[in-house]
């Protein structure tokens, strides 16, 4: 996707935030957005139909294998980032709240061995609950409001077992600063909730975005104590 498709595609994802937010409905854009765009991954602004690179990156170098162990991908919108896992042999289950995302996902990646489910993350089927070795995060938390931040960080942590690991991908943002546009970056001062529900940062790692002003994203990684 060029910079100006992606751009448009941006645009339009504020117009239909505002015109739900103004409804009092907050995810309800995800599943408009992916109706409107009729099956054309351009008019997504994250759906480019390959892994996420910065996901990518740190997995080739810690050189991530799934050896049979489960997976969730929270929030997997056209499944690149579930099919990624698959091909590094992990037995992947995935969510989203849209059911048009899961329908596509399933079109694009139904020969693979990964179970993609219509879900709310706040409204989990109950068997995945401390379920997963691996428990994927990208993109998830910075589009959800501020003030639901913790709540949602409560709910990905829920998803991992004893001795489960949770990978979070999100653009950054100084702890004191104030975002104001779609999407809202997080702060390390937000992420410390998933120490407050038993896990260690292992690893954190910061990568230059794409942007032409450059918009940090970052990897970390978390164990369960």
């Amino acid at each position: 996707m060029n910079d100006e498709s992606k751009e448009a595609a941006r645009e339009r994802v504020a117009e239909l935030v505002s015109e739900h937010y103004h409804r009092g409905d907050i995810v309800g854009w995800f599943d408009a957005l992916y109706k409107e765009a009729g099956g054309d991954n351009e008019k997504i602004p994250w759906a480019d139909l390959e892994p996420n690179k910065y996901l990518k990156t740190w997995a080739d170098a810690a050189g991530l294998k799934g050896e049979g162990r489960t997976a969730l991908v929270v929030g997997c919108g056209l499944g690149d980032d579930a099919a990624f896992l698959d091909d590094l042999g992990f037995k992947v289950s995935a969510f989203d709240i849209s059911p048009t995302a899961i329908e596509w996902a399933k079109k694009l990646y139904g020969e693979k061995d990964i179970r993609f489910e219509v879900m709310d993350l706040f409204a989990p089927v109950r068997e995945w609950i401390g379920a997963f070795d691996l428990v994927l995060e990208v993109y998830t938390i910075q589009p959800l409001p501020l003030e639901m931040r913790s709540k949602v960080i409560d709910a990905i942590a829920s998803f991992a077992n004893d001795k489960g690991e949770i990978v979070v991908v999100n653009r950054l943002r100084e702890d004191d600063d104030e975002p104001e546009d779609l999407p809202w970056p997080v702060s390390r001062k937000e992420l410390r909730r998933f120490e407050e529900n038993g896990f260690e940062q292992t690893h954190f790692e910061t990568m230059p975005g794409d942007e032409e002003v450059p918009i940090d994203r970052f990897v970390a990684v978390y164990k369960k104590r």
